[in-house]
């Protein structure tokens, strides 16, 4: 079976243009699946439903692929998993993403993606090394903050140093270190900044 996805990020946008777009495509109005939800909310009720009813040879389409992906390793997470269901998929703007039929340009493309999310992780680890370097110059204990794994304590580091420079939102951290909200706020509350979360909480 064919279906389609579409999202737009408040209320007040419109569909109509992607679903135009998807149904051109002869895809069923019953089989396009949309929510209203901003793209950097973790929660697309009805994407994960699409996800969880997709079988085998089936094939998601959709208009754009930043109506689907919140981010590089978001998309890659999610080509994993459609890969893995053997489910296919396709962007009508940009033909160079279709594994509807095999094609080793589309395999390039996405596995160019997937070096560009890797390069993101490496990214971050490489800047909570830098996070922690830098709170050893100004003298803070780094040691594993109870209640947390030594493991995890670099994330914590990383979650305060995001936190204090306030350009990405709480679900774009929790995205790129993949934390829960829960955790992110543990971790604030274990480096000392229980008292600042208040105005973050949203």
């Amino acid at each position: 079976m064919i279906f389609g996805y579409a999202r737009v990020s408040t209320q007040e946008q419109n569909l109509d243009l992607q679903l135009d777009a998807l149904l051109k495509e002869g895809i069923p109005q019953k089989n396009i699946f949309t929510d209203k939800v901003s793209s950097t909310k973790e929660e697309r009720k009805s994407l994960k439903k699409l996800l969880h009813y997709v079988r085998e040879g089936d094939t998601i389409i959709v208009w754009k692929l930043d109506r689907l992906a919140r981010s590089l390793i978001h998309f890659t997470k999610l080509m994993t998993e459609l890969e893995e269901k053997r489910v296919r998929f396709k962007s009508i703007t940009e033909p160079f993403i279709d594994t509807t039929e095999k094609s080793s340009h589309s395999e390039f493309i996405i596995n160019i993606f997937a070096a560009l999310a890797q390069l993101e992780r490496d990214i971050i680890i490489e800047r909570t090394k830098a996070g922690l370097e830098s709170a050893r110059r100004r003298g803070k204990i780094l040691g594993a903050p109870k209640g947390i794994s030594k493991k995890n304590k670099q994330k914590a580091v990383i979650c305060e140093e995001y936190f204090k420079e306030g350009k990405l939102t709480v679900s774009e951290i929790c995205e790129r270190l993949d934390i829960s909200r829960a955790t992110y706020y543990k971790y604030l509350r274990f480096r000392g900044l229980s008292d600042s979360l208040r105005p973050y909480t949203k």
